[in-house]
């Protein structure tokens, strides 16, 4: 999966002071535009065809690159190497872990603000295989995964920060193997530990929302409560 700390191979753009709801809507089109550039790509056969893909592949870099403000030559490449085939959104997984009026927490290297652990879902990982193994990295804990939050498609959350690629997001609620462990942070983040739902710190937005921290706590608190679906 990918590791790299900068917004661009994050997936998150750093948005313009006053221009928030320009850009996000202008990196959303440059990602569908890379969408249709990349499935066409994969399909067709013809010369000519391939040509008008890849320009609208190197149209859709220019645009990404002219919202966001990385380098159009890094976001091209970044383009590429993302999808080969149809191209699909990616996906995102957390854990939510509660205990006694607190929610589990990892502070990330990236922007210094807490988010639930978790990350980009691996290819042969179910999703909540792959939210197991995030805790266990970052956290330094043992969970077992015992229900589905939600699934939240992040473009329709309006306090999230706006993504070069279309992300659905699943939550999952995870159950601590050992009651009595604590939290020891992975080399991924700079720290790991168990805050008031009450008093939350500073959530890095492009990894956790509050949303998804409310949707643990009611689906935590109902057995017979239903996931958030978008």
């Amino acid at each position: 999966m990918l590791r790299s700390h900068t917004w661009a191979r994050r997936g998150r753009v750093k948005l313009p002071r006053g221009y928030e709801p320009v850009t996000r809507r202008l990196v959303e089109i440059a990602d569908e535009i890379r969408a249709i550039a990349g499935t066409g790509l994969h399909y067709t056969d013809g010369h000519h065809d391939r040509e008008r893909y890849e320009r609208l592949a190197a149209l859709a870099a220019e645009l990404g690159s002219l919202a966001s403000g990385e380098d159009p030559v890094r976001l091209a490449a970044l383009y590429r190497k993302a999808d080969d085939g149809y191209v699909t959104p990616k996906i995102d997984v957390r854990m939510a872990v509660l205990r006694d009026d607190r929610v589990l927490l990892v502070q990330e290297r990236a922007d210094e603000r807490w988010a639930l652990p978790g990350g980009w879902a691996d290819v042969g990982d179910a999703p909540s295989e792959a939210a197991v193994r995030e805790t266990l990295e970052e956290a330094g804990l043992a969970v077992r995964c015992s229900r589905l939050v939600g699934l939240f498609d992040y473009r329709l959350q309006p306090e999230a920060p706006p993504m070069l690629f279309h992300t659905y997001k699943l939550v999952f609620l995870g159950e601590l193997v050992d009651g009595n462990a604590r939290p020891a942070p992975g080399p991924e983040v700079l720290a790991a530990s168990f805050h008031p739902l009450a008093g939350l710190p500073d959530l890095s937005p492009g990894r956790t929302l509050p949303l998804h921290i409310r949707e643990a706590v009611r689906v935590g608190a109902d057995a017979g409560a239903l996931p958030h679906v978008d």
